[in-house]
């Protein structure tokens, strides 16, 4: 452990800081893959706890500052392997894309392209019993071994004609996979994707659209696939400017949700007008006994309408958007107008009337930047609970994790990495979700800082969903 501390201190001191908020400060990207073992760590780990917990995002390698979107920097995947109530094991890395192959001077990993941009870097999922890293509008998935050391690109066994989604949702109820897909390409069409439970795609329906809009995440409820077409579309003279994130803030295209019958073509959606604004996460969506459609997001003014490099816009807080197939609108209600991000729930409650949501408290001034906290919203008592990890210390996305497959909502575990930035070290935290104010049930300790990245999942050993 003391060499591994040495060879990251020595590297820091060499480090440059780049000139632009998401190469440096927290963001700094690492320059080595690890491989640390008999991790240290307080509390107890729970030893229902058997897996892994792994996390992805950006890792650039040779970026210029100049030219860069934090959406687009090279993915790199970190791992934690937890079990026996020990901390087993942590790795990191690189996906490795034909262009970060080149430049590390090692070999891309095995399988089909689509296209010459196989930057995998937004999400990590277990699919049908084996984990991916996905990204949205371009390459097919990556397959991850249990050690992240072997790496494989998948078309889901050739049954995935076009693009794919960073945030494919499962319903709890069937065991399919749903997601809206996208691609530069074809900006008159997204899809609706469906994978059933062995992880072969069932549906690719096409849906007409206008001018290639971004649609990072999607809902369902038991009637509905719930379909984000927001203010944010392809942009040529974004990529005429040389930004590697063609995407824009369009104020000329319709903001709109859809309600796609489960199962019905574009034909049956039920569009629904909303007032401009972007959303990139869905806490869950669920079906009213009136008819309607409740659907709850951490939602933007704007997004992509100034500086380039990253979002830049602060995030408004959580709302219920009320959507009414009848009518044809949307009403919007704030539940907390307190900056967050990265909406979580029981996943076992998505589609479905739930109670408790989890969310990563933003500074009012930082753009997606950690304000030290998260936050736990009872959305029918209508409180809210807060966990401040203190001064310094910045968490990520924190994902729940039942304490058994029949406990009770909120009857388990949240988990996530926080970093330290006093220290330049990182910590994966446990915290019980029913004393969500309390101290942590375990924390291991990382002698790194892992950059902030998107998202992260835990999966249980054996890929068991």
């Amino acid at each position: 452990m003391a060499s591994v501390l040495a060879q990251i201190d020595d590297k820091k001191r060499g480090e440059t800081e780049p000139a632009i908020h998401y190469l440096s400060g927290i963001h700094r990207p690492m320059n080595q893959e690890l491989t640390l073992t008999e991790l240290e760590f307080r509390g107890t780990i729970p030893p229902a706890l058997s897996g892994r917990y792994l996390r992805i995002g950006p890792n650039a390698l040779n970026a210029d500052p100049a030219r860069f979107h934090w959406f687009t920097g090279d993915g790199m995947v970190h791992g934690l392997a937890l079990g026996d109530g020990k901390a087993l094991w942590y790795r990191n890395r690189w996906i490795a894309s034909q262009a970060n192959a080149a430049i590390r001077g090692t070999m891309p990993a095995p399988g089909p392209r689509r296209g010459s941009n196989d930057t995998v870097n937004t999400n990590v999922v277990a699919l049908a019993g084996r984990a991916f890293a996905l990204v949205e509008g371009g390459s097919y998935p990556v397959e991850l071994s249990d050690t992240l050391d072997e790496q494989r690109y998948d078309d889901f066994g050739g049954s995935l004609a076009g693009s794919f989604t960073a945030h494919p949702h499962r319903d709890p109820l069937t065991g399919e996979h749903h997601g809206i897909c996208y691609e530069g390409r074809r900006p008159n069409e997204i899809r609706h994707v469906v994978l059933d439970r062995s992880g072969k795609v069932v549906r690719e329906e096409p849906i007409a659209v206008e001018h290639g809009p971004m649609i990072h995440d999607c809902a369902i409820t038991a009637r509905y696939v719930v379909i984000l077409d927001l203010p944010v579309t392809f942009s040529l003279p974004t990529l005429l400017s040389g930004q590697p994130l063609p995407y824009a803030w369009n104020p000329a295209h319709r903001a709109r949700v859809g309600l796609m019958p489960r199962g019905g073509d574009q034909h049956a959606i039920i569009w629904c007008d909303v007032e401009p604004a972007y959303v990139f996460h869905v806490a869950n969506a669920f079906d009213l006994p009136d008819g309607r459609v409740a659907l709850d997001v951490c939602a933007y003014p704007t997004m992509f309408a100034g500086q380039p490099g990253g979002p830049d816009a602060i995030s408004r807080g959580l709302e219920r958007w009320t959507l009414d197939p009848v009518t044809g609108t949307t009403a919007i209600q704030t539940i907390d107008a307190t900056p967050q991000e990265f909406p979580r729930l029981d996943e076992r409650r998505f589609g479905q009337a739930y109670c408790y949501a989890y969310a990563m408290g933003v500074q009012s001034d930082r753009r997606f930047q950690s304000a030290g906290c998260l936050y736990k919203h009872d959305l029918v008592a209508g409180t809210r609970e807060v966990h401040d990890f203190g001064t310094g210390r910045h968490p990520g996305e924190f994902v729940f994790v039942p304490a058994h497959q029949d406990a009770d909502e909120d009857d388990g575990w949240l988990i996530g990495l926080v970093i330290d930035e006093p220290s330049d070290t990182t910590e994966l935290v446990i915290l019980d979700a029913g004393e969500f104010e309390g101290n942590p049930v375990a924390t291991v300790s990382l002698p790194h800082r892992i950059p902030p990245g998107f998202h992260g999942n835990w999966i249980n050993q054996g890929g068991v969903e």
